[in-house]
């Protein structure tokens, strides 16, 4: 069990306090840990936290068509800003780390910050509901929300794609992890993507499963002579 005051000091930190003191426990422990992990609170919690932005940014930008919600949706949900959060919040004082990932300052890593704060969000759902895991989204995005601007913000490779594939009518690429190497504290993904009706597979790499299908969504638009798009 967690030093109790240290989870105090988090929930402060987090301005939520939890019934279920497991949960947060549990939010904040790596796999590197011990296998009963955050993998799949941070499975919910991202599926939360695109739901929230999605509200957010359609009641902000009522103008905007579905693939400029999509792109900026996917600027407040990647690894880089949920990092930021995570390092905003302290999270990585709290981390539970496997010895190989407290070798390597794994409280640091920016994708392992950016899984734990999609892990708490899950666990403050499943502690209190939507309306909590709203509150404390909007806390964290309202901030970036209101200085997102739509022009400035770059497509990333897995949008432009998709938009490509819509405007030939032709189904939206799958993306599956082919294959996951390296220890807990230094992984690598790799990726597939699958564009079966233009006979298209290509794959990426990365220390995420979100970096790998991005790289791989760059070297489809590549196969596919879009690369003066990126």
């Amino acid at each position: 069990m967690a030093n109790t005051s240290q989870l105090h000091q988090f929930e402060s930190l987090l301005k939520y306090e939890f019934k279920n003191k497991d949960l947060l426990e549990l939010a904040l422990t790596h796999r590197s840990f011990k296998r009963q992990n955050n993998e799949r609170l941070e499975f919910l919690g991202d599926s939360i936290l695109n739901f929230v932005v999605a509200e957010l940014l359609f009641k902000k930008f009522p103008q905007s068509v579905e693939g400029d919600l999509s792109r900026l949706r996917s600027e407040l949900v990647k690894s880089s800003t949920l990092s930021e959060i995570g390092i905003e919040i302290n999270v990585g004082n709290f981390l539970k780390l496997g010895e190989g990932e407290l070798k390597s300052a794994g409280w640091r890593r920016p994708s392992i910050l950016a899984d734990t704060v999609e892990a708490v969000i899950g666990a403050i759902f499943l502690d209190s509901g939507m309306v909590d895991a709203q509150l404390i989204i909007k806390r964290w995005l309202n901030r970036r929300i209101e200085m997102i601007d739509p022009k400035k913000i770059k497509k990333d490779a897995k949008s432009l794609l998709q938009e490509f594939l819509q405007g030939k009518k032709i189904a939206l690429p799958k993306y599956e992890v082919d294959s996951i190497e390296g220890e807990d504290h230094s992984q690598s993904f790799v990726v597939q993507c699958y564009i079966p009706a233009l006979g298209i597979t290509v794959e990426g790499d990365g220390d995420s499963r979100k970096i790998a299908e991005q790289e791989a969504a760059k070297n489809a638009l590549i196969a596919l002579g879009k690369q003066n798009d990126l």
